[in-house]
């Protein structure tokens, strides 16, 4: 039995249905006891590991949902050497953690992911059951061993996109939680592209949200739109109301942010080769939609139909975007959490 299985007999996701599937389907990856995280030992599990971390600081990045499910097979979570999503998560790689290059040495473990279509078509609260497996096993294994052997007490900067950002709530929930030695080395953690809720941070007491371009141990976050995008239309959003920062400004009302006063993006130039253009998108905090607006972007030039985002969703530019802001920023909390 297949997810498609289960498609063509209920003609929608069961979250529960697709549970009961995982534990039928188990690999040598898995065991019916307990999920066994992936060996963050090997170094083939490893994106990113710095031979000789040289910088005062580090940074740990978790990538967006970077596979494609092969329809063949059980498509719920890729294994952690699925050949899309390693080739994937370098593509996204190269245009997100890459603004942190200055800042810290990057660590990014490979882990297996959820399928993000399955993930769209179900409510937040399923959304969260179903990462709350492999995904996240893996994620907190990498981090505790990235802990224990390669940071060596420095002070770090949590980074991710989309599922990235997702699994780092997990690891700001439970592992900060759990370990605030470690937390307390925390410069900022940059949880992109997932919505972010004051639900979320007043069930997690420990946990705070930035409020400006300066203060340290919190959390930045937004997800970008264009502002013609209806209610209900960002599949990010979609039952969710989040908490934005403005990459530019720093501020978490509505002050707009002109793209003059932007530091410059990080954009596909000749050859699809990514370039700094300076002066390309602004940043307006929407406080009712829980969303960033950009709206000095042409949307129909950047309308992705393939990546199943709606016209004006500007999920795959988050970092792009403000690309060169957010390096600036993690630099001086990094310098102050230093100084400090």
């Amino acid at each position: 039995m297949n997810i498609h299985s289960i498609l063509h007999q209920t003609g929608k996701w069961s979250v529960s249905a697709i549970l009961a599937l995982s534990v039928m389907s188990c690999t040598k990856d898995e065991n019916p006891t307990g999920i066994i995280p992936t060996d963050y030992s090997l170094t083939e599990h490893w994106l990113s590991l710095p031979a000789k971390p040289d910088k005062p600081a580090d940074i740990f990045y978790l990538y967006p949902t970077s596979w494609t499910p092969d329809s063949l097979t059980n498509s719920i979570y890729c294994t952690v050497d699925n050949s899309s999503m390693l080739k994937g998560s370098a593509f996204a790689f190269s245009m997100q953690a890459t603004a942190f290059e200055t800042v810290g040495n990057i660590y990014a473990p490979y882990y297996r992911q959820l399928n993000a279509t399955l993930a769209q078509s179900l409510t937040e609260a399923e959304r969260w059951e179903l990462a709350d497996s492999l995904p996240v096993a893996d994620v907190i294994a990498a981090f505790d061993y990235y802990i224990r052997n390669y940071n060596h007490g420095r002070p770090f900067i949590l980074t991710g996109h989309s599922q990235g950002s997702h699994m780092m709530l997990f690891l700001l929930s439970r592992y900060m939680n759990e370990h605030p030695e470690v937390y307390s080395r925390m410069i900022a953690a940059y949880a992109i592209g997932y919505p972010l809720t004051a639900s979320f941070l007043a069930t997690n007491k420990h946990l705070k949200f930035a409020e400006g371009a300066d203060d340290l141990g919190v959390i930045v976050s937004f997800n970008t739109q264009s502002p013609n995008v209806k209610p209900g239309g960002n599949v990010i959003m979609t039952d969710s109301v989040g908490m934005a920062t403005n990459p530019i400004n720093w501020k978490r009302d509505e002050t707009p942010a002109p793209a003059s006063e932007s530091l410059g993006s990080f954009m596909p130039g000749q050859g699809n080769v990514f370039v700094k253009v300076p002066a390309f998108a602004d940043a307006r905090v929407d406080l009712t939609k829980g969303v960033l607006v950009c709206s000095s972007v042409d949307e129909n030039a950047l309308y992705q139909p393939a990546s199943n985002m709606g016209l004006g969703v500007y999920h795959a530019w988050d970092f792009p975007f403000y690309y060169y802001n957010i390096r600036e920023n993690a630099e001086r909390r990094a310098n102050a959490f230093i100084g400090k």
